[in-house]
C-alpha cells in the first residue's frame, strides 16, 4: 500500500489540528451572534411577529454554523486518516489523492473523480 512519508504528513496533521481549533472557536462565536440564542429563546418559542432582522440573523447564523459543522467533521476525518496511515488515499477508490488537491484542500478524503461522482 502506498503512503505519504510520515515527515510529510506530520506538519499537515499539525495544520489540521490548528484549523480544527479555529473552526471550533468560530462555531462558538457564530452561535453567540444568533439573536434567538442571545434573547434566551429558540426558534420554537419565537412569536410569529418576531422581527425580520432577528429571523434573518438566526437563519444566517444557522447556515454558517452548518457549514462550520461540516468542515469540523471533514477535518476530524482527515486527522483520523493520518492516525491510521491512510491520509491521501481516496476513501472510495483507494487511489492516491492528487497532491495538488491536498495542497488546496488538505482535509480531502476523496480524489477529485470520486468527489465529482458524489456531487
Amino acid at each position: 500500500m502506498i503512503r505519504f512519508p510520515l515527515k510529510l504528513v506530520r506538519p499537515i496533521g499539525s495544520f489540521l489540528q490548528r484549523n480544527l481549533k479555529r473552526l471550533e472557536r468560530q462555531k462558538v462565536e457564530i452561535s453567540e451572534e444568533d439573536p434567538f440564542q442571545n434573547n434566551g429563546r429558540s426558534l420554537s418559542t419565537a412569536s410569529p411577529d418576531t422581527g425580520a432582522a432577528e429571523q434573518f440573523g438566526h437563519a444566517r447564523t444557522q447556515a454558517i454554523s452548518g457549514q462550520i459543522d461540516r468542515k469540523i467533521i471533514q477535518t476530524k476525518k482527515a486527522l483520523s486518516r493520518i492516525k491510521i496511515g491512510k491520509y491521501g488515499i481516496c476513501e472510495d477508490c483507494g487511489n492516491m489523492i492528487d497532491t495538488d488537491r491536498l495542497m488546496v484542500y488538505p482535509e480531502a478524503t476523496f480524489c477529485a473523480q470520486c468527489q465529482k461522482k458524489r456531487e
